[in-house]
This record gives C-alpha cells, structure tokens and sequence, in this order.
C-alpha cells in the first residue's frame, strides 16, 4: 500500500514538474513580435530611443523578441493606445502624461506648473521613490511602468498676439492636452484653454480655431508649426515626462529573463532619450527663428505667481505631503 502510495506521488510530482517546465519553456521561446506605438515624429528623440530600445531588445534574445514600432499615431491618439495596453492589443506605448490622469490619478501631481526647478530635479523625482511608486500604480489598470522619459518644457507659441506677461493670455484659446491641472493652470493665468487632440492642433490653428499652444520646442519643430504660428514666449510653464508603458497581458506572457532584457533596455533607451533632447532643444529653437518665429524669453516669475491659485485646488487631490516632498528634492 505504501508503496503503491509513493509511486503514485512521485508520478503526480514528474507531471506537475513537466507542466511547470513547459510552462516556463513556452514564455521564453520565441520568436515574439511585440507593438509599440506612439503620437511623435520620426525625428523626436523619443522614437529615436524607441528604435534603439528595439535594436537592443532584439540583439540581446537573439532575435526572440522583435519590436516593431508604430510611430505617428498610426496605432490611435494616446488615450486609445493607452486603452490598447489594457485590451492587450497595443503592447508598449510612449505618452505624455495627459491622457494618464483616468487610469492613475496620482500622476497629475506632475504636470503642476513651475514644479520643478530644473531637467535634474525632475529626474531624481521621477527615477527615484516617487516616480516608482506612481509607476506601480498602473499594474491594477492592467499596466507596466517601464521609464519616464520626456518632452521637455512646454511653452506658449501664438499666431497674432506677443504673450509677455499672463494678463496678454486673457481670453485667448489656447490648446492645451485634455489634462485637467494644465487646464486649471491656462485658466488661472487668465487664457481659455481648449483641450484638444493633438491630431486636430495643426488644422485647427491654421483655421483660427484657436489662437495659440503650448509645446515643448521639439514638438514646434518636428511638426512644422511656425508655418502656423508667429511667437513662442519660453515660458517652460509644465515640464512634461513621457511615460514609456507596457501592457501587463504582454509582460505576463514573457519569461523573466525577457523581461529583465526589456526592463534594462527601456532604462538605457531613456538615459538616451534625455540626453538627446538636452543637446537637441537648442537647435529646435534655432530651426524656429530660422523659420521665421520670434523666439523670445519671458520674466518666468509672474507666470508662476499667477499660477499659484493653482496649487491650493490640487493640494487636496494629490495631498500637500507629496507636493513637498517633491519641492524639496529640488532645493
């Protein structure tokens, strides 16, 4: 009896021991083709980085695991390919942080206006326990942080009026993302923000729909808008991280050892990124001028004076604690 026992358990123990080995034998072979899309130019340093993440990820599994990239919003506007993770059927995506807000709320506290002082305070945020925290908290929406990469500091540029100081943006409409604290922000420096889909802005500026937007320089650059727009006030109101995202069916489906290839190349891809657009941004602001836009700078500290309204209606969503603790890495 007892004998008849052990073989019986040693049996149940080689197939339970089988199917493991199986299971883990079909997540790490491949090949695997993965879809990564994003809204931005074939000349944005965060495709550049999103090729060359590609390029990594396929050299370090031996070809296992191809990524092919969707740039252009060829996959949806962000808010669909955000959508698509959860469905499963986007696998990565870059996006700024405005469509983020309706999936994890916490993530506005970033996009406060002048909350950060410099590129450098913004990493250690967003790389450091903050960031990471913020990042987990897409994994009950059914997605993966990967990174936060970036757009730079965004800016207003206008077709017929010079902005200098907030009280030049009264009742004009300016295109903001569909994000409720850049709303709030346009609203307290006394403009009429129009949120809109990026696909709409050119069109809509050329039209008069709007009078003016706000975009970091590469963004002006890469999509041609001094064909469109006159004046560029750097104002760097809102410095705007990109949030590299995975879908958490697709990380499911892939071993541990590709994940960990992908985790790495994601953050080399992003140290990359950023260090693109610190050389680059000049040279956006140089394609301007030389596109016929009045470039010009702005005294910085009315605009955050007017904006500071701002703060006291987000303290209760996003909790004073954390926009201090956010401060004071930068002091």
């Amino acid at each position: 009896m007892f004998k008849r026992l052990s073989v019986f358990l040693l049996i149940v123990f080689l197939a339970l021991f089988s199917l493991t080995a199986e299971g883990n034998k079909e997540k790490s072979e491949g090949p695997v083709t993965l879809r990564l899309g994003h809204g931005i130019q074939l000349t944005h340093p965060a495709h550049l980085a999103a090729e060359k993440f590609a390029k990594s990820v396929e050299e370090r599994t031996n070809g296992n695991v191809v990524v092919q990239i969707f740039p252009n919003r060829q996959l949806g506007e962000e808010r669909d390919m955000v959508e698509g993770l959860q469905l499963g059927t986007v696998d990565m995506t870059i996006v700024s942080t405005g469509p983020l807000g309706g999936f994890v709320p916490e993530i506005g506290v970033v996009d406060l206006p002048f909350l950060f002082t410099s590129s450098k305070h913004a990493y250690a945020v967003l790389d450091g326990e903050i960031g990471r925290n913020i990042m987990k908290k897409f994994e009950p929406n059914g997605i993966v942080g990967l990174s936060f990469m970036e757009n730079g500091w965004r800016s207003v540029s206008t077709s017929n009026k010079k902005i200098v100081v907030p009280d030049d943006l009264k009742g004009m409409k300016i295109r903001t993302m569909e994000n409720k604290v850049h709303m709030a922000s346009f609203k307290a420096m006394g403009a009429a923000p129009v949120p809109m889909v990026w696909g709409e802005v050119y069109t809509s500026l050329q039209q008069g729909v709007i009078d003016g937007q706000e975009n970091p320089p590469v963004i002006l650059a890469t999509n041609a808008l001094w064909e469109v727009q006159k004046y560029y006030a750097l104002t760097n109101h809102f410095y705007t991280p990109q949030a590299f995202l995975m879908s958490k069916k697709t990380s499911d489906s892939l071993s541990s050892e590709y994940m960990d290839i992908i985790m790495e190349a994601a953050q080399e891809a992003t140290d990359y990124q950023r260090q693109l657009m610190a050389e680059q941004t000049s040279e956006y602001i140089a394609t301007l001028k030389q596109n016929g836009m009045e470039v010009y700078d702005v005294d910085r500290s009315k605009f955050q004076q007017a904006a500071k309204a701002v703060y006291q209606e987000y303290e209760g969503v996003f909790g004073k604690e954390l926009i201090d603790s956010i401060m004071a890495i930068g002091s």
